[in-house]
């Protein structure tokens, strides 16, 4: 195998791995960013739907309380959608008005109690969301509610997330806007493309990497036919992608372990196009969350007047059971619940496209990974602090926006400057 010595080597390029690449470019590093896939962006992706129509498949939302993707959307030219959201917010099953309104506040009432609690108060060491929500008395909907759309945001069954765990992300999750507040004309995969451009040869597709060595004054990176040899390496994918990696010789146990807490969210993705958006003639948002089908939601992402459509997520354990469902199977149960939401018209549809993230072969699942062990309150810190000269980065690990495109690019970037003050200290 050929041999490419570089000073450093940043593993993904996902936002995490083009935001870090952008860090060691502006202070003039040589580098390489090796990505298993055909494509930049990780869980950001956009594909054409049957009418021909580029689509985002995968990371599409953001609202202008995420700062830094805020600055890089306008650095870059692109075209700010505002979603739709005026109208009536639809619940199935059906509630009135008063009551549908009360059942909102209810479970953000439940959210907000939740994050009163301090993560690592010892009177809830081991316990789950799901044990938790058990003891509040609150009114069944509202519980139904939030269990809905906890499930819906973290794509896990509240049973096997950390209560300790969801405080500590649902704290750095400042937005006071809706993150679905806007998304981009020209895709959110379009922005990753353009990060991806500034790269030129830096960037190596379709290079999966195969091991990561330590060798004398650094690194040894196996990927793509080639060895890469550099001082510092950045693991920068979902941390349950980064335990599948082989490390020789093997990371330290406690590294170890800390990697192996996390478990991939399930999700499939649903774009559903028509030839008008009927539900805004009737007064309705276009958007429905399922309370007796906790994880699947509804909203308006229509681009314009020609490009009407809903989005439909199906996240956590509903995920799972229809996830194997073959596409017509899946197909009939979206759509019979479409229409019995918002009336017949939703069948009419010109065309329905879906992206299943479950067990998606170089990012787990989707939108985030979490930690699934009760009582691994320090693998988060492990992680941030690594086995030098290897770093690890990703969104699950970003001080704000844990999960999301912002936390990608504010956790690439301070894992690009680790990586640089790694170099400083062997220069």
């Amino acid at each position: 195998m050929s041999i490419e010595r570089v000073d450093a080597v940043v593993v993904g390029a996902g936002f995490t791995g083009l935001s870090a690449a952008q860090e060691l470019s502006r202070a003039g590093r040589s580098f390489v960013v090796l990505e298993a896939r055909d494509r930049v962006g990780g869980r950001v992706e956009a594909r054409a739907n049957g009418l021909g129509e580029a689509i985002d498949t995968g990371g599409q939302f953001l609202c202008e309380d995420m700062p830094e993707l805020m600055a890089l959307v306008q650095a870059r030219g692109k075209t700010l959608v505002e979603a739709h959201v005026d109208g009536e917010f639809i619940t199935q099953p059906p509630l009135p008005g008063d009551e549908a309104e009360r059942t909102y506040l209810g479970a953000m009432a439940i959210r907000e109690r939740m994050n009163g609690i301090e993560p690592h108060d010892p009177a809830i060491a081991g316990m789950t969301v799901a044990a938790w929500l058990e003891r509040q008395v609150d009114p069944a909907d509202a519980k139904a509610g939030f269990r809905s759309m906890i499930e819906g945001l973290w794509c896990q069954a509240l049973e096997k997330i950390p209560l300790w765990h969801l405080i500590d992300n649902d704290r750095r999750i400042t937005n006071e806007q809706s993150e679905l507040q806007y998304f981009l004309a020209e895709t959110m995969q379009s922005l990753a493309d353009d990060l991806a451009r500034d790269l030129g040869g830096r960037l190596r597709l379709n290079s999966a990497v195969m091991g990561i060595e330590h060798a004398p004054g650094g690194v040894r990176v196996v990927a793509g036919g080639r060895v890469f040899e550099a001082r510092s390496v950045l693991v920068a994918v979902p941390p349950m992608m980064a335990s599948k990696l082989v490390f020789s010789p093997p990371l330290p146990d406690r590294l170890s372990r800390a990697l192996g807490v996390w478990h991939s969210g399930v999700v499939i993705k649903i774009l559903v196009r028509y030839a008008r958006a009927f539900w805004r003639d009737r007064g309705l948002s276009g958007m429905v969350m399922w309370r007796s089908l906790p994880g699947l939601f509804a909203c308006d992402v229509s681009k314009d007047e020609v490009h009407p459509a809903l989005v439909v997520f199906i996240g956590g354990p509903l995920a799972l059971r229809w996830g194997g469902l073959d596409d017509a199977a899946l197909r009939t149960e979206v759509m019979s619940r479409l229409v019995a939401a918002i009336g017949p018209e939703a069948g009419e549809v010109l065309d329905f496209s879906f992206r299943s993230w479950i067990d998606d072969a170089w990012s787990g699942g989707a939108y985030s990974d979490l930690i699934l062990d009760v009582h691994a309150t320090d693998a988060e810190d492990v992680l941030l602090a690594g086995a030098p000269p290897v770093h690890f980065a990703s969104s699950e690990l970003s001080p704000s926006f844990p999960g999301y495109i912002e936390g990608a690019i504010v956790a690439g970037r301070i894992g690009g400057r680790k990586v640089l003050a790694d170099l400083q200290e062997t220069t």
